[in-house]
């Protein structure tokens, strides 16, 4: 039986939930999630966990947050004056903007406080912080 190993190629059906039992993710009703195992197409420690698992595994594996989408960076949220936001784009909790570093790099970040003299951005990932579990099933191999 084959076993995934560097190179093979995954294909799986997952859910995704956070330590209080809400889903955050899942590809129930779609297509199964494809990756070629070693390519770093997923996050680290998910990747990790399909060592060695065979076509029809399935498995629960929690991921740590470090593992996953990294640590919540305090410097990744900034104050800015509303004023500084253009007229065009609405303050609203959740909006994503595209910023540009000073050098040059294009990031995301959510608005997740707007008061009257500023808002409140975070470029963190919105799962950064925070430990995933995952149970998944391998539905084929190449």
């Amino acid at each position: 039986m084959t076993k995934v190993t560097l190179g093979t190629s995954v294909s799986f059906h997952y859910t995704g939930t956070l330590d209080d039992g809400s889903v955050f993710d899942s590809s129930d009703g779609r297509d199964p999630l494809q990756f070629t195992m070693g390519e770093g197409e997923i996050i680290p420690g998910l990747e990790a966990a399909f060592e060695g698992m065979s076509l029809g595994d399935r498995k629960t594996v929690t991921v740590p947050a470090d593992q996953a989408y990294g640590q919540h960076i305090a410097d990744g949220v900034q104050q800015v004056p509303r004023e500084a936001i253009p007229d065009d784009i609405p303050l609203e909790l959740g909006t994503k903007l595209q910023l540009q570093t000073p050098e040059g790099q294009t990031m995301v970040a959510a608005i997740t406080e707007v008061s009257d003299t500023h808002v409140t951005l975070d470029a963190n990932h919105p799962l950064a912080g925070q430990d995933l579990t995952f149970a998944v099933h391998i539905v084929a191999l190449g």
